[in-house]
């Protein structure tokens, strides 16, 4: 698996079997990304939840690429209806299998609502992902709350926790989550896009008991085992 962070909590995915994925694509408007809507080639986008900072530039990369969009029903139902986009629903606790691998969707303690044309939407339940291509298996967390269910996520190989703090998560209560998720490699997201989310990520990862942390430069691709390519 190649992975890429983009800033935020935008991550782009290449499968074992060459599948490309990005889930939560804010490029345009995230001032942490270093590519443009246009360098993004996938064939599928996941989305955690509705808000506008991690649906992003769905649309428009979803009609350029003809890459299906995995979210939330809600969500998907309005992405379909409002922009024509093609969909693929699920919820809470559900799979998905596909040429990808599989996609389940997990808890997440958040909001969900997108913003068109200066209207507030509810877009259903937030939700975590976990991504398994049949050789490695990923947690994306989005955005949440600490939770103590969390104990029951995993194992994974890699775990991407947002640490921002206010709208998610903190450093404080992601290393109590840190504590309860089974996984080799924990990475932070959801930081530092504004001055709202400022957080140094090592003061995170340097907390980690086991010294399992890994802060990938945003827009440099790495494998599952956190070797930069």
């Amino acid at each position: 698996m190649i992975l890429t962070w983009y800033g935020h909590s935008c991550v782009h995915i290449v499968t074992s079997d060459g599948v490309k994925i990005i889930v939560d694509p804010f490029i345009n408007g995230n001032p942490t990304c270093p590519v443009s809507v246009d360098d993004i080639d996938v064939d599928y986008i996941i989305l955690t939840h509705g808000h506008n900072d991690h649906v992003g530039d769905t649309v428009e990369i979803s009609k350029r690429c003809h890459a299906p969009v995995i979210g939330m029903v809600e969500l998907c139902d309005f992405l379909e209806e409002t922009f024509q986009l093609e969909t693929i629903g699920a919820n809470i606790g559900g799979k998905l299998v596909g040429n990808f691998g599989s996609v389940k969707f997990t808890q997440a303690i958040h909001s969900s609502s997108y913003v068109h044309e200066g209207k507030a939407y509810y877009m259903g339940l937030a939700a975590g992902i976990i991504l398994d291509d049949g050789a490695t298996k990923v947690y994306h967390a989005g955005d949440t709350a600490f939770f103590g269910d969390m104990a029951h996520i995993g194992p994974v190989d890699l775990a991407f926790l947002p640490i921002g703090d206010k709208y998610t998560m903190g450093i404080e209560e992601a290393l109590k989550a840190s504590e309860l998720i089974q996984a080799d490699t924990f990475i932070p997201v959801h930081y530092n896009t504004f001055s709202a989310l400022k957080q140094n990520p090592y003061h995170y990862i340097n907390q980690l008991p086991e010294a399992n942390g890994f802060v990938p430069e945003i827009g440099r691709p790495f494998n599952e085992s956190c070797i930069y390519l």
